[in-house]
């Protein structure tokens, strides 16, 4: 059972001390990354990386959990499924280090650390001058799409589940500001919309992460298993038109980082408009599997619904019925669009 948050006066007090207590860590971190030589970071990073891998074991376990049922067959040794969680692991440790290291790179810098390919793509899909939907995952270091992209001169928005605190949430966002990333807080939805809609009418590129498959009223095949899918990524594309193109900004074997910006994904078009947003619902979800499936461990391992809440598949197919039953008959436009969208 989820815990209640503690509304009393002192449950607030303590609740925005933890806050204040991450604003100063991060402050702290970010202006010491000014001084400190990266290298001597980076060994950090990873003892911590291997300290809260032991710490953090739940969130390990479900990793692993989530490993083996995908990939029981391809690597049928428990040690080398465990080896790529903790892969996986110090794949996101490492992503965080990319994100605050970034503060401190110039936009030459930033150009030189990632590599950008396919950005003819890119190109093209701005002159339609109906913007860019980057369809991407939590996969490899996700969070620097938007600095390499925003150093070369694109306009680009991200749209970001806000912390609660509006303190760090403006410490946050001036952080994504200095980078030249505008921000779309995801709550309240309908503002939310407005915001994607809006930067999509300016022709900017908005930044989609679409693997969290834990809820939604589509039912795709993903990783071998059934799962409910967000629909908002493909209504965007539907009714704004939109062109959707895949990025994902993996790391190389040697530690360098790669953007690779794929071909447009057409949306499916079919004879109304649910039919076609469950068939471009799966068509991404087949995009985002392969990446995953190419570099698996760069994936975070937790976009999957928990051993304990997954429902049988006559029980997931009949809410998803029901949520679409809910789409067509009691949501407007703008609801649908942004209802169900893990965007980040």
């Amino acid at each position: 059972m989820a815990r209640k948050r503690d509304d009393s006066a002192v449950g607030q007090f303590f609740y925005g001390l933890r806050y204040r207590f991450g604003e100063y860590v991060l402050r702290g971190f970010v202006g010491a990354l000014a001084y400190i030589p990266y290298r001597w970071v980076a060994a950090f990073a990873r003892i911590m990386a291997r300290v809260t891998f032991w710490l953090l074991w739940r969130y390990r376990k479900r990793m692993e959990e989530n490993v083996a049922e995908v990939f029981t067959d391809e690597i049928p040794a428990a040690n080398d499924r465990k080896a790529l969680v903790w892969r996986a692991w110090l794949n996101f440790t490492q992503g965080v280090l990319d994100t605050t290291a970034v503060m401190h790179f110039s936009k030459e810098k930033i150009l030189d650390t990632v590599a950008l390919k396919g950005e003819e793509h890119l190109g093209r899909a701005l002159e339609n001058g109906k913007g860019v939907l980057a369809l991407s995952a939590h996969l490899g270091s996700f969070t620097m799409i938007g600095a390499r992209l925003a150093a070369s001169g694109y306009p680009f928005s991200v749209v970001v589940k806000q912390p609660a605190d509006a303190r760090f949430t403006k410490l946050v966002d001036d952080y994504r500001a200095q980078l030249g990333i505008h921000t779309i807080s995801a709550k309240p939805r309908r503002e939310a919309v407005r915001g994607i809609l809006k930067a999509l009418r300016d022709n900017r590129i908005v930044l989609v992460i679409a693997d969290e498959f834990k809820s939604g009223d589509v039912m795709v095949d993903f990783l071998g298993m059934k799962a409910p899918a967000p629909r908002g990524p493909a209504t965007l594309a539907l009714r704004t038109g939109a062109v959707t193109l895949p990025m994902f900004a993996t790391r190389r074997a040697d530690g360098a980082l790669t953007l690779s910006v794929g071909a447009p994904i057409a949306p499916s078009l079919r004879e109304d408009l649910e039919s076609s947003v469950v068939a471009t619902t799966e068509l991404y979800t087949r995009h985002i599997e392969a990446a995953i499936r190419k570099f698996p461990d760069q994936w975070n391992w937790l976009g999957l619904p928990r051993r304990d809440r997954k429902l049988s598949r006559a029980e997931m197919a009949r809410q998803v019925k029901e949520g679409r039953a809910k789409a067509t008959s009691g949501r407007s436009a703008s609801d649908e669009i942004g209802t169900g969208a893990s965007l980040l």
